[in-house]
């Protein structure tokens, strides 16, 4: 039997998960099974699924699709990933090795994006700072990196399946009563940004910020109290604050990418030459800022 068991809820992944599913196969450590559990995909999904070897069980949302894929697993180790990260090619290796010395049934690892963004990369670095902080007294783990032993899996019920949103923090929160949740120190992983380009950076930190204070204040978020896609990014009409908050961080990504030209420009020009053009352009960017910052203001006020 295999001694590792990764798992990946899917739904319509033709673009992302043959990726993931190529890292993995190349893998420096081989002593494991692919379980692939999907909710109906309309794509191709499930044909590249099983091309690459995985096994293919029916899924569901997120928490449920996991569920199934547990049910059908037989590794000692249950390894959860989404079909949108990468992994490196002695990922397991390294996170399994960390995880027998240091005796552990619970762990996640820092996730890093697939952006060479300043601002992608500063809010995944407070991600991961959030988790660190938090996993001796308020336990915290995204989905696409959950590792937990088999039978502590098992003996806390796998995800609660009413749970409608944060299920991944349910589960680590539940099982960490038993055995604490680490952070290993060997591995990192990578995740696409697609999410935040298709829901606006801001716009999901305040969705982020809503179901954490459902959880704070209220507990487990058993109903919809924001708008969840999983499988699906259909582009449509945005809300007057939403769409402020795209363009304040439409403006920003600007700035940075105004600012990079202008550092090679930098590096490469002559003394005396004349950057009157790059400022002009980075002073109409911070005034178009100013312009989006006080336009959402006014229309919160």
């Amino acid at each position: 039997m295999p001694k590792i068991s990764i798992v990946i809820p899917s739904l319509n992944e033709e673009e992302y998960l043959p990726r993931l599913l190529d890292s993995i196969k190349a893998q420096t450590y081989k002593d494991f099974e692919v379980i692939v559990a999907d909710a109906g995909s309309k794509d191709k999904t499930v044909e590249l699924a099983k091309a690459a070897g995985a096994i293919v069980v029916p899924g569901g949302m997120p928490g449920p699709g996991r569920n199934r894929g547990a049910e059908a697993a037989k590794g000692e180790f249950l390894f959860f990933f989404d079909s949108d990260v990468l992994l490196p090619p002695d990922f397991l290796e390294k996170a399994l090795g960390e995880m027998e010395d240091r005796y552990l049934d619970l762990a996640t690892c820092e996730f890093k994006p697939e952006s060479e963004l300043r601002l992608d990369q500063v809010l995944f670095h407070l991600a991961n700072l959030s988790v660190k902080v938090n996993q001796s007294f308020n336990p915290r783990a995204a989905g696409f990196c959950i590792f937990i032993t088999r039978r502590l899996f098992k003996r806390v019920g796998g995800f609660d399946e009413t749970v409608k949103l944060a299920e991944d923090h349910d589960l680590v929160q539940r099982a960490s009563v038993f055995r604490p949740l680490r952070f290993l120190n060997s591995v990192t992983l990578k995740v696409s940004v697609r999410r935040l380009k298709k829901e606006g950076r801001f716009s999901l930190i305040g969705k982020y910020m809503q179901v954490e204070m459902h959880l704070l204040l209220k507990g487990k978020v058993t109903e919809d109290i924001v708008e969840y896609e999983f499988g699906n990014f259909p582009a449509g009409d945005k809300p007057a604050a939403k769409k402020a908050l795209d363009d304040l961080e439409a403006t920003i990504i600007q700035i940075e990418q105004q600012y990079n030209q202008f550092s090679e420009r930098y590096l490469q020009s002559k003394p005396g030459t004349d950057y009157k053009e790059g400022t002009d352009k980075l002073k109409s960017a911070m005034d178009s800022i100013q312009g989006v910052l006080k336009t959402l203001f006014e229309k919160k006020s």
